[in-house]
């Protein structure tokens, strides 16, 4: 009469009926307050009522035989429990849960008006995660209904074993499964949880994603190559994992295909060259650590720890570390040249990076050393060394008179020689080796260094121009 919604009421005569333990007339009350969610998969757990309804259900845990003297309720509770048998549930769970009238009642409820997650959840609960299983898989339902209902109660709870072993036996193959193990794999590492993923990563047998998580293991955190030298077991274990990978590979070839469609793929190419490449870091690794370990190393500031497993910059850095933390440059060239040779690096950089901090270190004759290994690689260009010492020049003035004549004296053309002397405002030199040219190239020269001269006010050297020209 009042227009007062009714449901309230329902519900409270309801919950009345629960607790006098009158199930099917609860059923009823609760039949004209309660409705099913508009989307069963839904990250919750349903409205308010009907998680109150299995809260109370739950506590109020009663053996379907109970005291002699009330066979009513005895009644009662055999009637309900048939009822719910009929609602031909997809699977039943072994033990209390289909011993027991009210557990049975939670399930009626928790089908007919809850969402897949609160159904999920509470096979969980009740410790019958095979069923919450299959009940996803039936209702294929989404990941996140996995990873929230499934996945994070289990390996909060230690049982990430058992949800292994379930999945397997379920699916052999755990093909069915793929979407939700990707999905799992993707919020452990949002999560930063590693070592849990290279677990689940081990258990799918993805092996080229568990490499990938034992670079990141490798290399993450560590401050210096000493550090790098005692985590080398990852390294071994990245080489594991792509060669049982290459084996598989060639076994299923010869098979008729059948393709997983979740575990990473990769050509037998790509797999051999980062074998290579774990053979070479693991050779830079040993190399720098016994330069640490000896005082021979020389910190170079970058902000990380550079490895092979970054950008081309950062692969850069690499070949620059080992040439410089050796004993001299001889030490370390052969290990770098490698480094830039198999990435296909731009090795005048590296090389003139390298000159760059042997000026600020003032081993020049390091240079003249860097040069002869340069030169006798055999896969440097023509003017390599030249443009080598030019970077240089380009960046410090200040290398003292007779090494920087000795540099200079190094290069191979007489233009560069120019080019050098000119750029350290030795125009003197830069006049002498001019008038040895051919000579009209001589007379275009000599007006250049002319030019400078009279720029700078170098009289004499003008003068001198002047009178050859």
């Amino acid at each position: 009469k009042s227009g007062l919604d009714p449901s309230g009421a329902w519900h409270a005569w309801g919950m009345a009926c629960l607790k006098a333990g009158n199930l099917s007339s609860a059923r009823e009350k609760f039949n004209r307050c309660l409705k099913p969610p508009m989307d069963l998969n839904q990250l919750n757990h349903g409205s308010r009522l009907v998680q109150e309804v299995v809260q109370y259900l739950e506590s109020t845990v009663k053996p379907i035989l109970i005291a002699d003297d009330d066979y009513f309720a005895t009644l009662r509770e055999i009637e309900a429990t048939l009822r719910t048998r009929s609602l031909s549930l997809e699977m039943m769970c072994e033990g209390k849960i289909q011993q027991n009238s009210y557990y049975q009642e939670c399930l009626f409820y928790l089908h007919s008006y809850g969402t897949n997650l609160a159904i999920i959840s509470f096979y969980m609960r009740h410790d019958c995660m095979r069923e919450a299983l299959l009940h996803l898989l039936n209702k294929e339902s989404p990941s996140e209904v996995f990873i929230e209902g499934i996945f994070v109660p289990s390996y909060e709870s230690g049982k990430l074993h058992m949800l292994e072993n379930l999945l397997e036996t379920i699916d052999p193959g755990l093909e069915s499964w793929g979407v939700y193990l990707i999905a799992a794999c993707k919020y452990l590492q949002r999560k930063n949880y590693y070592h849990i993923l290279y677990e689940l990563q081990q258990f799918m047998k993805d092996h080229v994603r568990a490499a990938m998580t034992c670079i990141r293991f490798f290399t993450h955190g560590a401050m210096s190559y000493t550090e790098l030298g005692g985590k080398q077991m990852w390294l071994l274990k990245i080489k594991d994992h792509l060669k049982v990978y290459l084996q598989e590979v060639s076994r299923s070839s010869g098979r008729k295909k059948v393709s997983s469609t979740f575990r990473k793929k990769m050509s037998a190419a790509d797999v051999s060259r980062h074998i290579n490449t774990i053979d070479l870091q693991m050779e830079v690794t040993k190399f720098l650590h016994q330069c640490e370990s000896s005082g021979t190393s020389q910190m170079m500031g970058t902000s990380s720890l550079p490895t092979l497993f970054g950008s081309n910059s950062m692969k850069m850095d690499v070949a620059c570390k080992v040439m410089l933390e050796g004993k001299n440059i001889e030490e370390g060239f052969g290990i770098a040249f490698r480094v830039l040779q198999d990435f296909q690096l731009e090795a005048t950089e590296v090389y003139s990076k390298v000159a760059k901090q042997l000026v600020k270190q003032q081993k020049y004759s390091e240079i003249r050393q860097l040069l002869k290994c340069v030169n006798e690689s055999g896969a440097a260009a023509k003017n390599d060394g030249d443009n080598i010492i030019l970077n240089c020049l380009n960046e410090v003035k200040n290398i003292p008179a007779e090494d920087l004549d000795n540099l200079i004296q190094d290069m191979d053309s007489d233009e560069n020689k120019i080019e050098a002397y000119v750029m350290c405002n030795k125009l003197r030199s830069a006049y002498l080796v001019s008038v040895r040219q051919e000579k009209s190239r001589a007379v275009q020269l000599v007006q250049h260094v002319r030019q400078l001269a009279e720029n700078s006010r170098d009289d004499v050297v003008k003068a001198i121009c002047t009178q050859w020209l």
